[in-house]
């Protein structure tokens, strides 16, 4: 049994109440770690731990910051086995998949934001025949709360952090209860790489203790949080009177508009990624699926032929494409949506069944899942599902698809699959998402911002953008005689 700890001002502590929360391993179903059970006394300490480095690490030279996150991402690099291996053991996903994308980009995030502060300048204006000059200052927030999801555990936890260390702010961070691990060992690399104790506090709990506490709290002074849309209303519900500053990057039920000139074969094997890729448990899978008419009986025939060839299985077998959901209520969960499909009258072409695999009987383990739907309102085309399920619906015409991607109460991304160019300048423009992607999926350059729109978030994270969010903004305009 692993017994995981907080890691508060440079050092790893219990919680103050001596309380602990199992964790899963979801590939086996059993109990392999215990993590604290953190709560406002917790939080508390390593809010002190982080305004009392805050003077030193605010003013450090540029230089310095940049430093230390490089190393990190160094770091990160040199354990990318022991960190996958964690990942995959806690996450339920494919090893061969935390070694190919979540650990990597972990250390692509440090790397990015360490170079990143480099070129983040300030801008001056001169007032010609005025005589002023006004400069804008970006100074640091202060300590800001950082709270991750349980999807991309690490990937996501640093993509938050890396961008408020890099600013100046020391941090107060959260990760999912669920997968803890990561999180947990991210503590030894940032003590390695010689971050100052009180930068970084890691602190574990559950959301309405530990998470609660950081937005709670009336001296953090911005919130950045990746989750559910309801958890994001509650925060801003807590935060917004407090007059706090607020990134909240939500739900998604991502359309996937495929029309009937696209490169086929391309589109195929992308969008059996874009539906299924860890588990898809992904904010940016593609879980509506909406095929032009002319095309959409073959689409289906060659859509169900590809997933049922995809392997259920153990995540650290080199031959799985599909591991383990994240958590038994999860599991339960997404079974639950998929019932509600066939009570709405959808089909189910593929899919809908647990697997139990062998060796791990326990595990929490769900055939991908196809449904074919005729009505755009149904629960499980409007509702955030989490899982590996995705709906298919054929569409007619342009208009009619754009109203069908843009039928529900989400915006984070979309993709869209033609070879022409009219029709992609067209439906770029009016599709309601913070990200399109034409002929791609999740093609991501880090400069660029990140976010949805309606109830799948607020701000943006990525680039510059994560820099501003996490400095305040400050003009001084200087009067000058100019006469000699």
């Amino acid at each position: 049994m692993d017994y995981l700890k907080n890691y508060i001002n440079g050092t790893y502590c219990e919680a103050i109440s001596g309380a602990w929360i199992d964790n899963y391993n979801p590939s086996t179903g059993a109990v392999y770690a215990q993590i604290p059970d953190a709560d406002n006394k917790d939080i508390d300490a390593a809010y002190k731990a982080a305004q009392a480095a805050f003077p030193s690490w605010s003013t450090a030279t540029i230089e310095t910051r940049s430093r230390v996150l490089l190393k990190i991402a160094d770091l990160i690099e040199v354990n990318l086995d022991s960190l996958a291996e964690a990942e995959a053991r806690d996450n339920g996903k494919p090893l061969s998949l935390a070694k190919a994308v979540d650990i990597p980009r972990a250390s692509a995030n440090f790397r990015f934001f360490g170079n990143a502060i480099t070129q983040f300048a300030s801008e001056a204006h001169e007032s010609v025949g005025l005589n002023t000059m006004n400069y804008t200052l970006r100074q640091p927030i202060g300590v800001v709360g950082c709270i991750s999801p349980w999807n991309l555990p690490l990937y996501l936890f640093t993509w938050k952090i890396a961008p408020a260390l890099a600013a100046g702010n020391c941090v107060v961070a959260k990760p999912s209860e669920v997968t803890p691990m990561t999180a947990y060992l991210l503590g030894e690399i940032c003590t390695e790489a010689g971050l100052p104790p009180g930068v970084l506090n890691i602190v574990h709990g559950t959301g309405p203790s530990a998470g609660q506490a950081i937005v709670a709290h009336p001296n953090i002074k911005a919130i950045s949080f990746t989750g559910g849309t309801e958890t994001g209303a509650h925060i801003a519900r807590t935060a917004a009177p407090m007059f706090k500053k607020l990134s909240l990057e939500l739900g998604g039920k991502n359309p996937n508009l495929i029309f009937a000139d696209c490169n086929y074969e391309k589109m195929l094997s992308v969008t059996v990624k874009s539906s299924f890729a860890n588990q898809g448990q992904i904010c940016l899978c593609g879980s509506r699926i909406y095929v032009e008419e002319t095309i959409y009986e073959e689409f289906k025939k060659d859509f169900i032929a590809k997933v049922s060839a995809l392997k259920v299985g153990n995540p650290f077998d080199d031959d799985t494409n599909i591991g383990a959901l994240v958590s038994k209520p999860h599991m339960e969960k997404v079974q639950s949506y998929i019932k509600i499909a066939q009570e709405e009258g959808g089909s189910i072409l593929y899919g809908g069944a647990p697997v139990t695999v062998a060796g791990s009987e326990n595990g929490y383990y769900l055939q991908p899942t196809i449904i074919e739907i005729k009505d755009n309102g149904c629960r499980v085309n409007q509702e955030e599902i989490f899982g590996p399920v995705v709906t298919i619906m054929p569409f007619k015409t342009e208009t009619e698809a754009l109203e069908l991607a843009n039928g529900v109460k989400y915006g984070l991304s979309a993709t869209l699959w033609t070879s022409n160019i009219d029709r992609t300048m067209r439906l770029s423009a009016q599709i309601q998402a913070g990200i399109v992607w034409v002929n791609t999926w999740l093609n991501r350059d880090l400069r660029t911002p990140f976010g949805g729109v309606k109830q799948s978030g607020v701000g943006r994270e990525g680039g510059f953008e994560a820099l501003k969010f996490f400095t305040e903004a400050k003009n001084v305009c200087i009067s000058y005689d100019a006469d000699i």
